[in-house]
């Protein structure tokens, strides 16, 4: 396996596209490690990984630690709500304290976009962002990109819709440039007022019809709607939000009869999604937690420079 060339993983927007591929085909092997019976392998013992969310998490922080002790890596959670950032330490000091003490790699979660950049300014050790605003979420961007390479042999001319909260959306922000970096063509539809400006820039395709979206397509990725983030009259109601924007089983039907089914979860069941699609044969939800550790696993064997994965 080779090395990336970036010292850290801030976002997919300035990955090459090399980068992302050997992330994938890393990960593919340490999907295997998480399918065995002992979950354990060497690779990273006496290396030590700190994860610092400064917002709430379930599945990427967990996915993160367990990907450091399935390599045999030592494992550090920081709560800020516990530590000295409640006292006024600044996010620098916070940073050179962790590191001193021999962290080797920083996994942090911030609700300031481009805060994680600052952290790799100040920082000697690789710094991973696992969400940082309504910035990007790279590694969450690469779980979905190998859930659907595993699942459709390729990424490189299918369609994507993308539907939902895009405009406060990190995850979806991480897909566009993973997904159009790497060949696929991509639509994104909510409604107007959640959809970013000039997103077209990005190198996708506008639409506040979410069935003009869903028409088609190979993959249908619903974002959760971030009500945490907005302000009030984005839209009339959360009943209104669903009936014009929810995908239903009527909906995914406009799509290609093998359409994957995708959800970065938490799922708000009812609202963005029926619990008749995310439990349907189409959705790969569950699956995508899965990759995540196997992905999680590929980034850190590639910035710390691992020994054999297996």
């Amino acid at each position: 396996m080779g090395r990336l060339r970036s010292h850290d993983v801030l976002g997919l927007r300035e990955m090459a596209p090399e980068e992302m591929t050997l992330i994938l085909d890393t990960a593919e092997s340490m999907k295997e490690i998480i399918g065995r019976d002992i979950k354990k392998v060497p690779t990273l013992r006496g290396r030590t990984v700190v994860t610092l969310f400064y917002e709430p998490s379930t599945r990427t922080r967990t996915s993160f630690e367990l990907a450091g002790k399935y390599m045999s890596a030592d494992t550090v959670n920081i709560a800020t709500s516990t530590s000295a950032v409640v006292k006024g330490e600044t996010l620098k000091d916070t940073a050179r304290t962790l590191e001193v003490m021999g962290t080797d790699v920083l996994i942090m979660r911030h609700p300031v976009s481009g805060s994680c950049h600052l952290l790799a300014r100040v920082a000697e050790c690789p710094v991973i962002n696992a969400g940082d605003g309504m910035h990007e979420h790279p590694s969450q961007g690469l779980l979905d990109l190998f859930t659907i390479r595993q699942k459709k042999g390729r990424i490189a001319g299918l369609k994507v819709a993308i539907v939902g909260d895009i405009h406060h959306s990190r995850v979806a922000r991480s897909n566009i440039w993973g997904l159009t970096r790497l060949g696929a063509q991509v639509t994104v539809a909510g409604p107007s007022t959640l959809l970013p400006p000039q997103a077209e820039a990005m190198g996708v395709k506008v639409t506040s019809r979410v069935d003009e979206a869903i028409e088609g397509a190979d993959v249908v990725n619903v974002l959760r709607l971030q009500l945490e983030r907005q302000k009030g009259g984005l839209f009339p109601s959360i009943r209104e939000y669903s009936r014009a924007f929810g995908v239903n089983r009527e909906r995914l039907d406009r799509a290609q009869p093998d359409v994957l089914l995708m959800h970065p979860g938490p799922m708000n069941r009812g609202v963005e999604i029926s619990s008749e699609v995310a439990d349907s044969a189409h959705s790969s939800i569950e699956e995508q937690v899965t990759n995540g550790v196997a992905v999680r696993m590929a980034i850190l064997y590639l910035l710390l420079g691992g020994g054999e994965a297996a």
